[in-house]
Formats: structure tokens, sequence, C-alpha cells
């Protein structure tokens, strides 16, 4: 498999080289580029499969740089990741605004980078795989479009499914836009695993209600036929076809009446080992199914196929992206939001607090002495002690409250729709959670006993007009607490 190629541009050559090291580590080809004009050099020589890119350069704004890349036709869908060390409230919404893929702050973390790196890959290799399907597709519809009713038939359904839906979307359309151009009463999407006895039918035209309905195979041979084979299976009769002989016996036995007269069974394979069959039934009032409507049908599947697995393609990487996101707005060892998470969250309530003339407080929590427990106990006891805090500090505020951690051994709590005397109060009853608490580990024969110090700050207030501001204010107000030897205090 080709490695694929990085172009990294930032005039920072400490970033340039660490990231350069960082990406060829694992296994990319990197190309280093000092500045605008010679990423501009670089992307002339060779297109790169993705681009990272300095807002901040000496000789080029990165955004600008960026717009005139991405008007060029050639680099249009060419990922690119901007790297700056401004707010990412600012850097961002401009960056993302002109094109790029994502946007990642400096100082940069290495798994953050490479996941992200990762996910950018892949979402420039599946649009140029779906560039390339689509192009595909578009020649068969002109081909489609010099045939005669069925190949117009065929056209609307395309047309339908190359939409951006869902898997189970697609289904839908592909069973009604199928039944309606072949005329059958029904019509259905079956899904299974090679040596299942069960299928699950995802999608029937006949009863639109139907989705995720298990059937057994035994009961169905056309289906268990397909799937085994692989290949189509046209029964025009029912009653005549020797694959029916044992299933006719037991529809005897049990007095079942089948309405079918005729049969087509379409296999087709989509992503991680699933297989389905595209199943089309006449009644037998209607006409019988031919060769000439196999022959349809197939083409029908052939081209939904492929927009089927384009679809489950984007779900999944839109899956990747949402679990990256999380990561990204995590702390790895309590698993609360971290800083940067939380900082998003009080930005929205400020602003939420003045639009509203409400107030909100912020609460800074420090474990007292907790470098002994540490010091005494090792750092795994006090990676338990922190993951014990956290579990605490979640179990005892508000569903509307949020908490995360701010660094070290100390948390902070955000508390919408709160002023002074309700954040004063919640204060001293997480004080009193953590001094009655015993924190367990199991290094430990016994538990341990903590005690903490909170700092309240409150909003709107004077001389907090910004995020930092309250912080500040939170951590003056706990320094205070500290030094007068008072475990809340309010500033």
């Amino acid at each position: 498999m080709a490695t694929s190629r990085i172009l990294v541009a930032d005039d920072d050559e400490a970033v340039l080289e660490s990231v350069t090291w960082l990406l060829q580590e694992n296994g990319y080809d990197v190309v280093p580029a000092n500045g605008g004009a010679a990423c501009l050099e670089q992307l002339e020589k060779k297109s790169p499969d993705l681009l990272l890119l300095d807002i901040l350069m000496p000789d080029a704004d990165g955004c600008q740089l960026l717009e005139r890349i991405k008007g060029e036709e050639r680099w249009r869908d060419l990922p690119v990741l901007m790297l700056s060390a401004q707010p990412p409230e600012e850097a961002s919404v401009r960056s993302l605004g002109l094109g790029a893929a994502d946007f990642i702050r400096k100082p940069y973390r290495p798994k953050e980078l490479l996941a992200r790196v990762q996910a950018q890959l892949r979402m420039g290799a599946l649009l140029r795989s779906t560039r390339m399907a689509l192009l595909r597709t578009e020649e068969a519809l002109v081909r489609a479009q010099q045939d005669a009713d069925s190949r117009r038939k065929l056209v609307d359904i395309l047309h339908e499914v190359t939409g951006d839906l869902s898997v189970s979307e697609l289904f839908q359309i592909l069973v009604r836009r199928a039944a309606r151009a072949l005329g059958v009463s029904h019509c259905s999407v079956v899904l299974a695993r090679p040596g299942d006895s069960q299928a699950v039918v995802v999608a029937a035209y006949e009863n639109p209600g139907i989705q995720h309905l298990t059937v057994q195979l035994d009961r169905y041979p056309e289906l268990k036929a397909a799937l085994e084979s692989g290949q189509p299976v046209l029964v025009e009769d029912l009653d005549t076809h020797p694959l029916y002989d044992g299933v006719r016996h037991v529809w005897g036995i049990e007095g079942i009446e089948v309405p079918i007269k005729s049969v087509i069974a379409l296999p087709f394979s989509i992503d991680r080992g699933q297989y389905g069959v595209f199943l089309v039934r006449r009644r037998r009032d209607q006409e019988r199914f031919s060769a000439a409507d196999l022959e349809f049908a197939q083409a029908v599947v052939t081209a939904a196929v492929a927009v089927i697995q384009r679809a489950q393609m984007v779900e999944s990487t839109m899956a990747d992206n949402a679990r990256l996101e999380q990561l990204a707005q995590t702390d790895p060892l309590t698993q609360l939001l971290n800083r940067r998470a939380l900082t998003e969250r009080i930005n929205a309530e400020m602003e939420r607090a003045l639009r509203y003339d409400s107030t909100m407080a912020l609460l800074m929590i420090d474990l007292d002495h907790f470098k002994s427990v540490n010091d005494t106990y090792g750092h795994l006891v006090g990676d338990d002690v922190l993951r014990d805090v956290a579990q605490l500090l979640h179990d005892t505020i508000r569903t509307s409250d949020i908490v995360a951690r701010y660094g070290g051994e100390e948390f902070l709590v955000l508390l919408p729709e709160t002023d002074d005397e309700g954040a004063e109060s919640f204060a001293e009853r997480i004080r009193a959670a953590v001094e009655g608490h015993g924190f367990a580990s199991e290094s430990l024969a016994a538990s341990l006993r903590l005690t903490a110090s909170v700092g309240v700050a409150v909003f709107p207030a004077a001389r907090i007009e910004s995020v930092e501001d309250l912080f500040s204010r939170a951590d003056a107000a706990l320094y205070r607490a500290k030094a007068d030897g008072r475990n809340c205090v309010r500033m």
C-alpha cells in the first residue's frame, strides 16, 4: 500500500521538525516547507494527500493561502489541517469557513495530531473514491438514458439513491423505487452473515414499518440459496420449482397459503463481512418474472450497492470523528471534561447569563496537601484518588452543572443559574463531601481521608469580561482560602 504524502508548512523550525519527525516515525512520507512560499512551491511539484498549514507565517497569511489553494480546481479536494496558537474560537471559525478540513491548536498533543491526521487522510481517500464512484454512476446514467423504458426507470432510482442519505434511508428508497419500476407487490432488502441460520429484513416495500425483522433462512429457500451460492436466483413458479420441495411440504402441514407466485433473489456484499439479498416477489395474480426482469433488477442492485457502501463509509467516518472529538475534550485520567472543553461551555454560559440577565458561578477546587499522597503512597495511588474525586464530584453536582479537571489536583465546577449564596452553599457541600469520603485504592489497606479548599467566582461581576478573568477570580479566591485557613472563599 502506498504511503500517504503529507506536506507540512510552518515557519517555526522547532514545530516543523517535531511534526515532521512524529509523522515520519508513524510511516508517513513527509515534505516540510518553511513558510508559505515554500508551501506553494511544493504544491506545484506534486499534490500531497494532506496539508498541515500554519495560520501565522511571516511571509504569508495562512488563511489567505488556504483561500488561494481552495480556489484552484486541482487542489479543491485536498484536505487541509490548520495549525495555530491563536484562540480556537477565533482561528478555527475563520479557517473552517474558508474550507479547512480541521483545526488543531498549538502546542499540539502528539496522539491527538496523529488521530486527526488519520481521520483527514481517511476522509480524503473517501472523497476521492466517492467522486470516482459518482463519475462511474454518471457514466452509467448516460448509457441508461439511451435505453428503453426500463432503463429510464433505472435512472430515476439511481438519481434518488445517490443523495447524502443514511444506509437505512437508502434501503427504504431502493425497495420503494425498485418495486414500482418492476411492478411488484413485495420488495425487500435482507441482511445476513455467512453461516447464520437467520437473516434480518431491514426494509420492505409492502410494509414500510418493518425494520430489523428476524427471519429463519430455512423458511425462505431463495434467500438461503442466494446467500450460499452468491448467484442470482430466479424462480418463475413457486409451485413447481424444486428449490421449494421441502418447504412446500411444511406449508401443507401448517395450512399456510402462500400468495406469492414468482421470486427474484439477488445477493450482494457490503462492508465488514456482511451480505445482503435484494428480494422481489410477485403475487399469483401478476405476471411471472422473466430473464429480462432479472437483468433489470441486477442493474438496479449493482448501481445501488456502490452508493450503499459509500453511505456506510461516511457513517463510519462520522462516528470516528465523533469519538475523536470526545477524546479531544476529555481528560484521559478522570474522563471528565478538560479545561479546553470547559472553556467553550463557560463562554456559552456567560453569553446566556448576559442575554437573560441571570447569574452563573465557577468553583475551583483544590485537594489540600495532595503532594504528600504521591510522595507517601506513589503516583498510582494518587491517580486512583483523583479518579475517585472525579466520581465524587460527578455524583454531587446537579444535572445542569458541569465538572472538569483543571490540572494536577485541581477541579472546576460550572454552576449555571447560580447566585452568590447558592454558589457558596454548593461549595460548602462539595467541601464536606470530600472531607467525609474515604478514598480507596487497590494498593492501600485502608482508605485515605482528604480535605479540599474551594474558590468561588460569580458572573456577572466587576472586572470579569472573559473566561480567563473568571478563572483568575476563582483562582484568587482559592489562594485566599488556603492562605487564611478557610475552606471556602468567594471573590
